[in-house]
């Protein structure tokens, strides 16, 4: 299965989204390297309307949960209901039962259930009353949030947070964007006429033969030193967790297959670091007093790391 069908996606998401090529390629790669996507930035800026684009391209089923603080795990699972006649109970699927999921802002509501979407997103399965009901594959969360300190949101769980394969943020448009978006959005939303240009059997290839893509020696212990170097960094409460170290290395096999190499380089490894790493680190209460983000004592750590030269193992 080639990734030629990437760059068809990428095209046709732009569509809609305009000015964000880095974002929808960052989402084709939390797809490929079979994770889930955060999209974390201020109401307005497009986090919904890019996450209905990319589940209209990819084709599929779908479905979307609006987070809110009255909202029960049940609501997200689904849940048994006994039938008087048969005198057994029979299982109503809830949304997550879908190969695309949205979760609109999903820190919107309480912590329990959040949590309800653990188990799915890391064995892509929910169990309910004890009996165990597998998911559609592919299976694909793309949550949406407001940034935390903003009125009625609550922030993730570690835990939960840790099993997004990546997080963006989208940012503002430019001058330039902003006209033509207002431009494309005139007559009418380009959403309603986005055709699906790829199937979700061919994600499912795509997931496969990312699977392939050459990782090497030096490559590894790369990554390896920058999650080992956040784990005893004296800024840092808490680095990232082996999921983090794997999450890295899938991702960047997935950048580096749309990008039409079959081999890993460090520059992906360094263009990745950020939305994978940067959500799972915790500071120390001091570093959070003076102002530091995650994402400034991450980029020191890269830059204190030689970069491996040694050529790509092709054997």
């Amino acid at each position: 299965m080639g990734f030629d069908a990437c760059q068809t996606l990428v095209a046709n998401i732009a569509e809609v989204i305009i000015g964000k090529k880095d974002s929808i390629e960052l989402l084709l790669v939390a797809i490929i390297g079979d994770g889930h996507a955060l999209i974390e930035d201020v109401p307005g800026v497009g986090k919904t309307l890019l996450a209905k684009s990319l589940a209209r391209s990819i084709g599929g089923s779908f479905k979307r949960i609006q987070f809110t603080p009255d909202l029960l795990p049940a609501d997200i699972t689904g849940f048994n209901v006994y039938d008087r006649q048969s005198g057994t109970f029979d299982f109503k699927p809830g949304p997550v039962h879908t190969h695309i999921l949205l979760a609109d802002e999903i820190n919107r509501t309480v912590p329990r259930t959040q949590a309800s979407l653990l188990e799915s997103m890391e064995e892509h399965q929910v169990t309910v009353d004890g009996n165990t009901h597998p998911l559609p594959s592919p299976f694909f969360v793309m949550a949406t949030q407001n940034p935390i300190e903003l009125e009625g949101t609550f922030p993730l769980p570690e835990a939960q947070l840790d099993r997004f394969l990546l997080k963006i943020h989208l940012g503002y448009p430019d001058h330039r964007e902003e006209i033509a978006i207002m431009d494309r959005f005139q007559k009418e939303d380009p959403l309603t006429t986005l055709q699906a240009v790829i199937q979700p059997a061919e994600i499912q290839a795509m997931q496969e033969a990312r699977k392939k893509i050459r990782v090497s020696q030096p490559i590894k212990q790369y990554i390896a030193d920058i999650v080992q170097r956040t784990r005893n960094c004296d800024r840092l409460r808490f680095g990232a967790s082996p999921r983090g170290s794997l999450g890295l290395m899938r991702a960047s096999q997935a950048l580096a297959a749309i990008r039409g190499r079959d081999f890993v380089l460090p520059d992906d490894v360094k263009a990745l670091t950020t939305p994978v790493l940067a959500h799972r680190l915790i500071l120390k209460d001091n570093e959070k007093l003076r102002g530091v983000e995650p994402i400034r004592v991450l980029q020191e750590i890269v830059q204190q790391i030689p970069v491996p030269v040694d050529e790509p193992d092709h054997a």
